[in-house]
């Protein structure tokens, strides 16, 4: 039996038959398409590829085209002739962080808008064969780059290949030495955090920080810390959460104990939710008796803590879009896949949970 060619993704017609309309025959071809729409096959090709050339009313009749014949483009054809398979690989570990699952979607978002897919490879456990896993996992699946939001440590000591030809991009790492890096700007977010409260009068600055073994949360600390010895105050001992509310309600619960304590930088807003609860049980009053910063914005969250959050916000939009366009970059040859690191600035929200400390401890 003859098949159609299927360079440009058509489905062969020598597969088994299917039922259309009530009636049975062979698997649609691109050329079936192209005599029902009224276009070339070539016209077909474009729009069964997100070709940008074909929009308007011709897009319209093509797609209803496909609908009425069920057509399908074939994808390992399609990859067989242009050499990708318009996916992108997202290996992360988990959804429930603020930053991972805005990145993520901004992610998706930017990707369908480039005509592509993405395919996500979570990673079970923070263990090395976890770790070995996903990519082992990576190479099986049909990807032509990978967006890998993982703390790059873990990858120090677990030793994997890349598949030829899948291109990298990481997001919120230290490894920019290794590979090309897409990060918010961690440290002048917290710099910005520090020099606001210590502007504002406080002798010094409390730090809430995140787990020992996130990147983010260790440099948000480090620069905390930085920031204080540059301007000749007082470190005060660092205090560590997990990111989540409670960890800061129980340190909060802590702090309010501490008179000096006029100001506290939180590493999220979660965390600094959970100080406000804290300082609201013990009689701290926010911010007339200690002013709170948090760091993300979370949307739609942060404006409407009581009283509303002073926080830094992190563009979590524009971190995946440059993330897309890392990988499209490589993928398109525009840029080889050097190492180095895109930092996204961040800017500080201040609202009505930061004010001057009480006049007698200024």
């Amino acid at each position: 039996m003859t098949s159609s060619n299927p360079g440009d993704g058509e489905t062969r017609q020598d597969d088994p038959p299917v039922s259309v309309g009530g009636r049975r025959k062979q698997r649609v071809s691109m050329a079936d398409v192209a005599r029902l729409a009224g276009v070339s096959s070539q016209t077909v090709s474009r729009v069964a590829n997100g070709h940008p050339s074909v929009v308007g009313a011709t897009r319209d009749q093509v797609l209803a085209a496909m609908r009425t014949l069920g057509y399908r483009p074939n994808s390992a054809a399609r990859a067989l002739r242009y050499g990708e398979f318009r996916t992108i690989g997202v290996i992360l570990f988990s959804l429930s962080s603020t930053g991972n699952s805005r990145t993520l979607e901004a992610i998706a978002a930017h990707a369908a808008a480039e005509g592509y897919a993405i395919t996500l490879i979570p990673v079970a456990a923070r263990t090395q064969d976890h770790v070995m896993g996903a990519f082992t996992r990576m190479g099986e699946l049909a990807v032509d780059a990978v967006i890998v939001i993982m703390e790059a440590h873990l990858l120090d000591s677990v030793s994997f290949t890349l598949p030829p030809g899948v291109h990298v991009v990481m997001v919120d790492s230290d490894a920019g030495d290794r590979y090309r890096v897409v990060d918010t700007d961690q440290a002048d977010g917290a710099r910005q955090a520090v020099e606001h409260l210590l502007d504002l009068g406080h002798r010094t600055v409390w730090h809430v920080a995140g787990p020992a073994e996130s990147f983010a949360g260790e440099r948000r600390a480090a620069a905390w810390r930085k920031a204080l010895e540059d301007a000749g105050r007082a470190v005060p001992p660092v205090r560590r959460g997990d990111w989540s509310a409670e960890s800061g309600y129980r340190i909060g619960l802590e702090l309010a104990e501490e008179p000096a304590c006029t100001a506290v930088f939180a590493a999220n807003d979660q965390m600094a939710l959970g100080l406000l609860h804290a300082f609201g049980e013990k009689g701290r009053r926010v911010p007339a008796d200690v002013s709170v910063v948090g760091f993300d914005d979370v949307p739609g969250t942060a404006a409407w803590f009581v009283p509303p959050l002073t926080t830094v916000h992190q563009d979590f939009a524009e971190v995946g879009r440059r993330c897309v366009q890392g990988v499209l970059d490589q993928i398109r040859g525009a840029h080889h896949s050097t190492p180095g690191t895109t930092l996204v600035p961040t800017r500080l929200v201040v609202r009505q949970s930061t004010a001057p400390p009480p006049a007698d401890r200024a």
